[in-house]
């Protein structure tokens, strides 16, 4: 069931047309999937952004944009503070999101530790506002496809798969026991963002990834929200400017089983999807596997990762009611994220040159238009 139907308008209709003309804005992880988008939202707005870059990563995502560039560690409190001086707003959306790590301890120094430092840099500068990017990874799920969860959904403690969730789970308890002492923070959930700039891939385009490239000859039943990134980020503006301090909003787009986003990918490309469903106990056995063999004792990363198969088990279907209604949150239509992908992906290499072929590139093109 479809929580919310996705609408036509975007949110940057919503956002006040002055609101953050000329406004000091830094955006933490500003090369990333979701920060590069609110960089360039922001940029679209007319603010003067100020992006937090990881020393000697991938920055193409904002080749084009007029945005000053701070190449910081999240985990270096001094450097985090220089960039966050003579920032207005503040968006942190910095994090290490990934299932797998031969580090874990990154994610908690990255995911949890650089949210305090931001916090505390924030405070330090006298900042107006923070709209720090959390996940609904952190929330509970209502029990079945048909019934969406919402921010007031309590997550059972031993559906936090990973080192990802945790990690965020503590950061956002942090986040909301500091928004009690008065800090001026808004909290984002959004659901699962598909679109051009993912170049990870996230696990969230790794989907789209395996199915151009045919890696996908079974898939397992459940359920996901699909929102564009750009509505994703066009959420976060929207916080930043109508949200209520401590509260969270859920960004999300469409809920659709995983034969639905399937279909919708084969009516894209032209390629077919598969038909075959088996039962979630078939990639669980496949990834204990792969987590013993490869990462315990190989030390890389698994070819099935555990966490994303466990996820996988479950159905993700969310209601984003409280952001549509209080901040005026929309989004496009699922089949415009996956798109997006689509296209982003072919245009920067990432399909096998063998499955290019096999692609319809009118259906595509027919897909972005509209």
């Amino acid at each position: 069931m479809k929580a919310k139907e996705a609408i036509p308008s975007t949110n940057s209709d919503s956002i006040s047309s002055s609101f953050y003309e000329k406004r000091k804005v830094l955006v933490t992880g500003g090369s990333g999937f979701i920060g590069s988008a609110i960089v360039k939202e922001l940029v679209k707005q007319g603010a003067i952004v100020r992006a937090l870059l990881e020393p000697g990563g991938d920055f193409a995502n904002l080749e084009g944009s007029d945005v000053e560039r701070v190449e910081c560690d999240i985990r270096d409190l001094e450097g985090v503070t220089r960039a966050v001086k003579g920032a207005e707003y503040v968006f942190h959306s910095a994090a290490l999101y990934r299932f797998w790590s031969k580090d874990k301890k990154a994610f908690e120094e990255v995911n949890v530790g650089g949210t305090k430092n931001v916090m505390l840099a924030f405070e330090k500068e006298g900042c107006s506002r923070l709209v720090y990017t959390s996940t609904v990874g952190t929330l509970g799920l209502s029990g079945g496809k048909d019934v969406p969860s919402n921010e007031e959904s309590h997550v059972d403690i031993d559906h936090l798969f990973g080192n990802y969730k945790k990690t965020k789970y503590v950061a956002e308890h942090e986040v909301l026991k500091r928004a009690s002492e008065g800090l001026p923070v808004v909290l984002t959930q959004p659901t699962m963002p598909i679109g051009a700039g993912d170049r990870g891939p996230t696990p969230s385009g790794r989907l789209v990834l395996d199915f151009l490239n045919g890696k996908m000859p079974a898939y397992v039943d459940t359920t996901l929200n699909i929102v564009d990134v750009r509505d994703v980020a066009a959420g976060h503006l929207l916080a930043g400017e109508k949200g209520k301090l401590g509260r969270s909003y859920i960004l999300g787009g469409t809920n659709l089983s995983m034969a639905e986003i399937l279909g919708c990918l084969s009516e894209i490309t032209g390629l077919k999807a598969p038909t075959i469903e088996i039962p979630h106990f078939v990639p669980l056995g496949a990834a204990y596997l792969s987590e013993f063999f490869q990462s315990k004792i190989a030390g890389k990363q698994p070819f099935v990762e555990l966490e994303a198969v466990k996820m996988s088990g479950t159905h993700m279907s969310f209601d984003d009611s409280r952001a549509r209604n209080e901040l005026g949150h929309s989004s496009r239509e699922a089949t415009c994220a996956l798109a997006s992908a689509v296209d982003f992906y072919l245009k920067s290499g990432y399909v096998k040159a063998g499955q290019v072929k096999k692609l319809n590139l009118e259906k595509l093109e027919a897909a972005l238009r509209n």
